[in-house]
């Protein structure tokens, strides 16, 4: 492979030396070319226009795996690719060589990283080889204690930062990318479990980064999301050509489809109709990898070993994780439009990012069909005060509810993480009072996409609430997973004193959940008290509930109570405002009788009982007057809601349900991101070699992650505690 001839081609042309099959191959050989050598250049400089067959790439990482250890070819591309970088951002003009070769430089240490990453053996990564040999002759402006990993990371995230995108930019920009992802893949070959003694040389190296670096890095992946510049097919590339001579765009399609094989480059596939943004997902991709990273540190300390003042000592080891940077750069990301601060006076520490929120508002609106934009908005509602308080404020909150709405709605072809995300959200958002008010407030005029009955001039509340007991219903039917079931209960009764008018259906949904949930837990009492001749089952038994009948049958007794309090809690306060929940429960009140007595939900249906007795005496009466019908008894209830003055009804505590993370949430987020990645970017990744999923590898592109079993629902309603 890479053969050198000993004469010029027959009929002219380039010397052997100079083209790319021969370049290629000294590449991977055993040759080592000192990094000051005229090779690279020529290396950087060339058209890759090779046509290799997979077996030829394999065996070109196979070669290059083998010989890297003596000449370091990788960390000498890596030097040569941050020099290109850094000369491009120097540079006024894209026609400029550099931009044509740190693409080069950027495509072949891409495939050969990846390789050499998948294929490690070593838990850290000395395979790579990232520094130079003692005898190496080095130029001028490298020292050899120069750490190759630290220069490749400030290079590249100083180009993202400080080199604007446009049409001859735009594919530096996507490959760069690229790239960062790759170099952060080490992390898939770790556990779920971030230790002390993992090994990620890339992304280490990113969060070692000056702050305000960082900062113009996470601003500009997020413009790039906001903006979602497309990819250009126009003539502005011809500015990259040179007579006959293959221009940057072509040579790079070229190489990723017939050269490497390289999955990235799937940009010769998009044309500029698309509506999608190869940069605007990978600036995604990297901002989630980047911000969900958590470093383990390990310290040693001495304790006191005894309790007395015997001076006998023990070491102890503690860990913790460090600070990341670009997590806490997304948290303060203001709005260019308003300062938060001028306000209220609580300055952040340190320089801010600031981008208008309305943008990012309005593109989180159109993107949220994708899990990716799902988990940023969690990102942005959980980690930052200022956006949740400029979502909490904005009128046309159906711009983010309505995608996510749709999404529970087509739970059965969505993840269930990706349902997760969506719940939480909902959560986040259902803790603020006026959030809960303003749902009812907005019509919309039709939901389209919900095909069991027409929905017209419905409020967002009455849809929130359908979709929500629809999703119960779901997860009861296929899921049966208790932390969704704790989810949407407690969405339910956070928005519970809040609700104002609600639907009929709405109304419905909520009282026939009741009766799901009931017959269910009759089921489990009939098993628990060996009335029925068949054995506790899968039928019965859910993900992430106990074997034992009797604590199942606990737990549903949790939700029939919460079910009965988010009943009740509408009714105590709301009561004037929903004549349709009366009508619901008067409509179907043998329901409610068989409980009556239970001495869990005593309490909550004393209220439902009085509610029941005031409207059903002043039907009574006028039942002698006239001939009944549906509207007539909604009259009836119309009427009386008028005069209705809750004599009678008990106060209790209102129930307010809160998100919190649990103690160790990277064990599901950074599972999770890497997820979305290898299933949504066309990143692959070799499956025997990923120890991140916490399932068997062969099922990473087809399932989700596994998500920890943990988490708990708090009787008095203070806090939802779930995995994420």
């Amino acid at each position: 492979m890479g053969g050198v001839p000993s004469s010029a081609r027959a009929g002219g042309g380039a010397w052997p030396q100079e083209t790319a099959e021969y370049l290629i191959g000294e590449f991977v050989g055993e040759k080592s070319f000192p990094l000051a050598s005229d090779y690279w250049q020529k290396l950087l400089e060339l058209p890759l226009d090779l046509r290799w067959p997979s077996y030829r790439v394999r065996e070109a990482c196979h070669m290059f795996v083998m010989n890297n250890g003596s000449t370091r070819h990788l960390a000498k591309i890596l030097i040569h690719l941050a020099w290109c970088l850094q000369e491009c951002v120097s540079a006024s003009d894209v026609a400029s060589p550099a931009f044509s070769k740190a693409l080069n430089a950027l495509f072949i240490s891409s495939v050969f990283l990846k390789y050499v990453i998948e294929n490690s053996k070593s838990d850290n990564f000395e395979e790579l080889y990232l520094s130079l040999e003692e005898t190496d002759p080095v130029p001028s402006n490298f020292s050899k204690g120069q750490n190759v990993e630290n220069l490749i990371m400030l290079s590249a995230l100083s180009f993202i930062a400080n080199v604007d995108v446009s049409p001859g930019t735009y594919l530096l920009h996507q490959e760069l990318l690229n790239f960062i992802l790759i170099a952060m893949s080490t992390q898939l070959l770790s556990g779920p479990t971030p230790g002390p003694n993992d090994v990620h040389p890339f992304i280490d190296a990113a969060m070692a980064q000056e702050s305000s670096l960082v900062n113009l890095v996470v601003r500009k992946l997020l413009l790039n999301y906001i903006t979602r510049p497309q990819f250009p097919v126009d003539s502005s590339f011809s500015i990259l050509s040179e007579g006959n001579q293959r221009g940057v765009l072509t040579r790079v399609r070229s190489a990723a489809a017939n050269l490497m094989l390289f999955p990235f480059n799937y940009l010769a596939n998009r044309n500029g109709e698309d509506s999608t943004s190869p940069l605007a997902e990978g600036s995604l991709n990297v901002l989630l990898i980047t911000s969900y990273y958590h470093k383990c540190i390990l310290v040693d300390y001495v304790k006191d070993k005894s309790h007395n003042s015997s001076p006998e000592t023990l070491l102890k080891e503690e860990t913790y994780f460090s600070e990341n940077p670009f997590r806490k750069a997304l948290q303060n990301v203001q709005d260019i439009e308003f300062d938060h601060n001028d306000i209220e006076g609580n300055a952040h520490s340190g320089p801010v990012i600031r981008l208008p929120f309305t943008s990012i508002y309005d593109t989180l609106g159109m993107c949220l069909a994708d899990e990716n934009s799902v988990l940023l908005l969690y990102s942005l509602l959980h980690g930052n005060s200022d956006f949740l308080a400029y979502v909490l404020v904005r009128t046309d909150v159906d711009t983010l509810l309505m995608p996510m709405l749709e999404t529970l709605y087509n739970a059965p072809s969505r993840t269930s993480n990706h349902i997760y995300m969506v719940l939480v959200i909902f959560l986040i958002l259902s803790q603020d009072s006026s959030f809960n008010a303003s749902v009812h407030e907005l019509i919309l005029p039709n939901v389209p996409w919900y095909q069991e009955r027409l929905l017209y001039q419905t409020s967002l509340g009455s849809l929130m609430v359908i979709i929500l007991i629809r999703t119960v219903k779901f997860n009861l039917s296929k899921l049966r997973d208790i932390y969704l079931h704790t989810n949407c209960l407690a969405t339910l009764a956070n928005m519970a004193p809040h609700v104002h008018r609600l639907s009929s259906y709405a109304a419905q949904r909520l009282v026939s959940l009741f009766d799901m949930l009931s017959r269910k837990y009759n089921k489990l009492a009939e098993v628990k008290n060996n009335k029925m001749n068949t054995s506790y089952n899968d039928d019965l038994r859910g993900v992430g509930l106990p074997d034992d009948p009797s604590a199942e049958l606990h737990i549903y007794t949790d939700f029939l109570r919460l079910v009965l309090e988010i009943i009740n809690a509408i009714l105590t306060y709301a009561l004037p405002r929903n004549r349709e929940v009366v009508y619901a429960i008067m409509h179907r009140q043998e329901i409610f009788l068989p409980f009556r007595n239970h001495p869990r939900f005593i309490e909550p249906l004393e209220n439902i009982y009085t509610v029941l007795d005031f409207f059903n005496k002043r039907v009574d009466a006028q039942k002698a007057d006239r001939e009944w019908s549906v509207d007539k008894l909604l009259e009836v209830i119309i009427n009386n809601c008028r005069s209705w003055r809750g004599e009678g009804m008990k106060m209790f505590t209102q129930l307010r349900f809160t998100y919190e993370q649990e103690s160790h949430p990277e064990e599901f987020f950074i599972p999770y991101v890497w997820q979305l990645v290898l299933s949504h970017s066309g990143f692959t990744f070799s499956p025997s070699s990923i120890n991140l999923f916490p399932v068997p590898v062969e099922e990473i592109y087809e399932h989700d992650v596994e998500k920890p079993v943990n988490g708990e629902l708090k009787e008095n309603g203070l806090q939802v505690r779930i995995p994420v």
